[in-house]
This record gives C-alpha cells, sequence and structure tokens, in this order.
C-alpha cells in the first residue's frame, strides 16, 4: 500500500503545480516514496494534535518541493484539504509556495532558502537532547523523539549545512536523521557542472553515520536504512538516497526541466499513464488509499493517548518539573523579574555588553529554560553563563553552547531550537557579524520565533579593528528586517530594560546592540518611562519649546547629552531624547511621538555612529544629521570618532553656526 501511495503522492504533486502553473514538481515526485514511508510508517505525529511534544519532527530544508509536505499532510488526515492543494500558491492558502511554519497544519519550520532546514534541524534535535535530559526519569520517558530531514543537492551546496551538520557531528546528536534526496540535478542542469565532492566522505568526517548507496525508490532498502539510523544512538546519520527527479515521467524524468516549472498537461497523462493512476482524474486519491492513511490516524493517536498517560504519571509524580516544563512550554517569565533585574548593582561608567553581562546570569538563575551561546565570541560578548555547564557530546545539562565560529548556522540552530518548543534560545557575536546571520534573523522574523540575538561591538567606536569589524550598515539593515525588534540601550539602565523587553516578547525575534566602549550613567530627569515606546525625554524641557532636539541611540545619547550641556553654557535650550528602539517609536502610538518632538523651529539633531539614513522619518526640514556613511577607519576608537565628527565640541560649533 506504501507503494501506491507514493504514486498517489506523485499525482497530487502533479497536479498542484500544474494547476497553479507554479512550483517545483520534479522533487515531490522523486520523494515520493521517501515521504510516504515516514509519514505513512516510520514517524510518530498525530494529525489530531500537530503540537504534540514528543511528535517526530519533518524539516523539508528543499521546501521548494512543497507539493510533497503538503500532499503527505492531507492523506495523514491534518487539516489540510483537497480544496486546500487546489488553491496551492494562491493568496491566503494553506499551501503557500514553500512551507511556512505556523501557515499549515504539521508544518514544523519556513523552509525554502536552501540549507536553512539542514541547520534547524540541528536545533529541534538539540533541543530534544537538552529536554530529555532534563525532564526525563527512570520510570517515564517523555522526551524521546527524532528529526527526520530532507535535503538535496542544493543543501549540500549551501556553506549553512557544512557548519550545522559539523556542530551536530561534533555534539554527536544520535536523533538526527538526514536523508539526502542524491538526485544530481539542480536548476542549471547536471550538478557535476559545480558539485563533483564526496558527501559521503565530508559526513564521515563530520562524525555522521553515513549510510550510502540507498535507492531512494525501493521502499525495502530505505526501511532498513532508517531502522539503522535509528539503531546508532552516538551519531547523527546521513541517508544517501538516490533518486530520478521526476521519476516515471516519460520526458522530463532526470532532466532540470522538471525542477522548476510545471510538466505540462501530456507530461502528467504520460505519468500517470505510468504509475497505474486515472489519466483523466486530477487531485486522485484511491479508497484504499483513504482507508490505509485513516487507519495509520487511529494508530497515532491511540500513541499520543498513550503518552499522554505517561505523562500524566510523570506530571504526578514529579510536580516541580511538571512546573518548569508548563513555565518553558508557555515562555512564561517570573512575576518579580523586573525588581530582581533593577535590583542588579551595577557600577558606571561601563560598556553595555559588560551590563548586559551582569544582568544575563541573573537572568538565567531565573528562567531555568534560557539557553544559549556564542559564535566562539564570549568573552567578548559576555554571554557565558559561569554557574552553568556547557553543552558537549553526551552531556546536555548544561546551559552554554560552544556554536564555534559559524554566526549562519548558529542564527539557524537557535531558529529551530525556538520552533521545537520548550527552550528560549539566544546567540551572541559582534554586531558586523550578523550579516553572516541575515538570513537566519530574516527567517526568525517571518516566521515570528521568539529568538534573542546579543550583538555587541555595535559601531565605530571599536577602534583599531578598523573598517572590517566596524559595523557601519548592521544597524540600519537590521531595523529594516520586518518583525526584528532592535534595542540599542545608551546605559546600564537602559541594558536592564532592553533584556526584560526582549524576554516579555514572544511573537517575533529581538536584537540587543550593546557597545564595546565604556558609557557613563546617564541621569533621567523623568525616570525611564516610555521606553517601551521606543523613547523617551532623558533630560531638557518637555512642556515648552525648545532651541534643539537631540534624539539618539547607545552611546549616542550620553555625546548628545554632554552636547546638549555644552550649549546651556550659551542659553541655548534643549530636549534630549533617547530612542532604544527607532522603529517602535517611528512607527507606534503617533501623540506619543508627536508630543516628544513637539517644538516650534527646533533644529532637530540625530546622531547615529553608522549610517543615518533611517533616521530621516524623524527629521523636519530643519534637521541636522551626523553619520557615518563610509566604512570606517582604524585607529583608537575616540580617535575614529572625533575624525567624523562624534566629539560634543564639534557638534556644539556646528548647531551653533546653524541656529
Amino acid at each position: 500500500m506504501l507503494k501506491e501511495s507514493a504514486n498517489i503522492v506523485r499525482g497530487l504533486a502533479a497536479d498542484g503545480v500544474e494547476k497553479a502553473n507554479s512550483g517545483h514538481p520534479g522533487m515531490p515526485i522523486g520523494c515520493a516514496e521517501i515521504g510516504t514511508l515516514l509519514y505513512g510508517e516510520v514517524m510518530d505525529h498525530d494529525p489530531e494534535n500537530p503540537n504534540w511534544p514528543d511528535r517526530d519532527r519533518f524539516v523539508l530544508s528543499a521546501g521548494h518541493g512543497s507539493m510533497l509536505i503538503y500532499s503527505l499532510l492531507h492523506l495523514s488526515g491534518y487539516d489540510l484539504s483537497i480544496e486546500d492543494l487546489k488553491n496551492f500558491r494562491q493568496l491566503g492558502s494553506k499551501t503557500p509556495g514553500h512551507p511556512e511554519y505556523k501557515e499549515t497544519p504539521g508544518v514544523e519550520t519556513t523552509t525554502g532558502p536552501l540549507g536553512q532546514g539542514v541547520a534547524n534541524g540541528v536545533g529541534m534535535a538539540l533541543s530534544e537532547e537538552i529536554m530529555a535530559e532534563k525532564y526525563n526519569t527512570d520510570e517515564n520517558k517523555i522526551v524521546d523523539h527524532y528529526t527526520y530531514v530532507l535535503a538535496g543537492d542544493g543543501c549540500m551546496m549551501e556553506g549553512i549545512s557544512s557548519e550545522a551538520s559539523s556542530l551536530a557531528g561534533h555534539l554527536g546528536l544520535g536523533k538526527l536523521i538526514m536523508i539526502y534526496d542524491d538526485n544530481e540535478v539542480s536548476i542549471e542542469g547536471k550538478t557535476d557542472i559545480a558539485f563533483t565532492e564526496s558527501v559521503a566522505d565530508r559526513y564521515k568526517a563530520y562524525n555522521w553515520q553515513v549510510i550510502e548507496n540507498v535507492d531512494g525508490h525501493n521502499l525495502d532498502e530505505l526501511r532498513q536504512a532508517l531502522k539503522k539510523a535509528k539503531n546508532e544512538k552516538t551519531k547523527p546519520t546521513i541517508i544517501i538516497a538516490k533518486t530520478k527527479i521526476a521519476k516515471n515521467s516519460p520526458e522530463k524524468e532526470d532532466t532540470s526541466a522538471a525542477h522548476g516549472a510545471p510538466l505540462g498537461e501530456d507530461e502528467i497523462k504520460g505519468l500517470k499513464k505510468n504509475i497505474g493512476l486515472p489519466v483523466d482524474k486530477k487531485f486522485y486519491v484511491s479508497d484504499e488509499v483513504k482507508e490505509f492513511f485513516a487507519d495509520r490516524k487511529k494508530e497515532l493517536i491511540d500513541k499520543r493517548k498513550e503518552w499522554e498517560k505517561s505523562f500524566e504519571e510523570w506530571s504526578k509524580n514529579n510536580p516541580e518539573l511538571r512546573q518548569e516544563w508548563d513555565n518553558a512550554a508557555s515562555l512564561t517569565i517570573p512575576e518579580d523579574i523586573r525588581e530582581k533585574i533593577k535590583e542588579i548593582k551595577i557600577e558606571t561608567p561601563i560598556a553595555t555588553r559588560k551590563a548586559s553581562g551582569a544582568v544575563l546570569p541573573k537572568i538565567a538563575d531565573e528562567i531555568p529554560y534560557l539557553i544559549g551561546g556564542s559564535a566562539d565570541l564570549a568573552p567578548s560578548n559576555k554571554t557565558y553563563l559561569d554557574k552553568y555547564d556547557e553543552m558537549q557530546n553526551n552531556n546536555f545539562k548544561g546551559r552554554n553552547i560552544r556554536f564555534g565560529v559559524r554566526e549562519h548556522a548558529m542564527g539557524a540552530i537557535v531558529n529551530g531550537m525556538a520552533a521545537h518548543g520548550g527552550i528560549r534560545p539566544f546567540a551572541a557575536t559582534f554586531l558586523v557579524f550578523s550579516d553572516y546571520m541575515k538570513a537566519s534573523i530574516r527567517m526568525a522574523a517571518l516566521m515570528g520565533l521568539p529568538v534573542i540575538y546579543v550583538f555587541t561591538h555595535d559601531s565605530i567606536y571599536i577602534g583599531e579593528d578598523g573598517p572590517t569589524h566596524q559595523p557601519v550598515e548592521h544597524l540600519e539593515s537590521l531595523r529594516l528586517i520586518p518583525n526584528l525588534k532592535v534595542l540599542r540601550p545608551a546605559d546600564d539602565d537602559e541594558s536592564k530594560e532592553a533584556w526584560l523587553e526582549a524576554l516579555q516578547r514572544k511573537d517575533g525575534p529581538t536584537a540587543l546592540v550593546f557597545t564595546r566602549q565604556n558609557l557613563p550613567h546617564l541621569e533621567k530627569e523623568n525616570g525611564i518611562s516610555g521606553f517601551e515606546k521606543g523613547a523617551y525625554v532623558v533630560s531638557g524641557n518637555l512642556e515648552n519649546n525648545v532651541d534643539v532636539i537631540f534624539m539618539a541611540s547607545g552611546s549616542e545619547v550620553s555625546l548628545a547629552q554632554e552636547t546638549a550641556e555644552l550649549l546651556a553654557e550659551d542659553d541655548i535650550t534643549y530636549r534630549v531624547i533617547s530612542v532604544p528602539d527607532r522603529n517602535e517609536f517611528a512607527n507606534g502610538d503617533k501623540e506619543y511621538l508627536n508630543g516628544l518632538l513637539a517644538s516650534s523651529n527646533a533644529l532637530t539633531v540625530a546622531l547615529e555612529a553608522g549610517s543615518g539614513q533611517g533616521w530621516y522619518q524623524l527629521l523636519d526640514n530643519n534637521h541636522y544629521l551626523i553619520s557615518v556613511e563610509d566604512f570606517g577607519e582604524s585607529a583608537p576608537g575616540n580617535e575614529v570618532a572625533e575624525h567624523y565628527g562624534f566629539k560634543a565640541e564639534i557638534i556644539a560649533n556646528d548647531i551653533k553656526a546653524k541656529l
């Protein structure tokens, strides 16, 4: 029945792409046996309860082949109808062009940018190991599932897969099973025009179990390979499955023509004839296949119910662990955490990265599901949790992840951890290296994953490392990503508030941006009220008209304050506004924004030790923008800043000339 089911999948995939007149039919047709075996026999999952915590995870890293997973989810009994399949790639449908997290029941993560799913799978498998270590008891194994990743040639070529697979092998993630759809075809033609390495040897070097020369269309060979993969407990496994793209298509089998375009009506008729499907019936599912998957669904529901019994028994015997489980599942933070963070004593002046480093350990003590690490920069990022162990092979009790110099994979791995659930991940590096993570950050924002990024060394003030390490355009580029909250605190108080905002946010990622250099404590005339609205008045007259309004974030706020005090010596009135979250300030409460910026004929001054174009949305005709519009210089930080005009005396004199 699995073979017949695989052929039904072929027909559904071909029909879906053809009706949309858009899509990628070759991969789902070529991987029909792989997908059908996983969903029809191997994986534990529940179509009635797609969020069952102990389900096996399936990640379609080759997300362009989305009709494969949609067809399998429909057959398995998820809330995905034939009409949904017919609406493939249409506006507002549950079957978008690439699988999207939260848009389609049963889709575990958004995929499409190749290789992202491989790294997401590593994150999911790591989460499983961490949670199994924490929650399982001798009596009840409530965390015991596998992560399956289906990847293609493109995923193998992308560097993110190499980074993530290297770390997975180092950690010995034995419950990670990747099936490599080795069909040797990509958009441009045969893969040997650009890709001739031995993937098997590469993965052996990564410390993976490698199962080679598996016929991806032979259910028995696939079944034996998966059994062998599950028997290996100390290494992740890659199954290299040889397949033919668009298998059984009369003219387009094994050709790049089947990769990214509909097959055409005549070709589909030939395909259906070759595999024994009714030639003139579209979106056909036989009664036998419906019955097979209905029976399978009942078995899966029974498995989930058995787990629930075990879970309830475990809960009664381990009430404290159950409370931790519930808190982690809902990302609950202690009610008194604000007070506890406020109580942290921080001596100033201090770099905000160090202020963050004083806050993070206290947060970790209060929130046991907060876990993360740095891309080999923990001493500089101040993110290592000294009280806790680190993750290593056969030791998943810790709270520190050593990601190594693997920023791209780190970004996607923490996405997988967040999508898995039960863990709140954070990831850290220098702000300039956020470029290496950009694709993964974008995916987190797209999925609404509550990942926290710690980016330090945030401007030209880092100095001697020079233009290669001075993040001039990076802050602006991060602010452009929809649904990414970017917070750049100006002192110790704001660093505390930034962490609190990040913890409270559950519907998207947050980037915390910190300085390398020391900053003074800001005396806030009206307290810090308004931080959550993106900006607040640090000092100066709020009620009446002033001569100058300063706006800045991070280290430039104290510079604005110093400049304002120089101006005051000449009886020039001012208002200094700290803008830790410019997007929130610009796009949020308009009445609040207008109130802070209200002042007739004032010169509005914005300071940004980086690219400044985004500030124009808050500036009127009478403005002065001090920014950096090239790549910086190599010299001590204060000298670099002065070279670009970031000195109070220089700015004050320029303002006087403009008034």
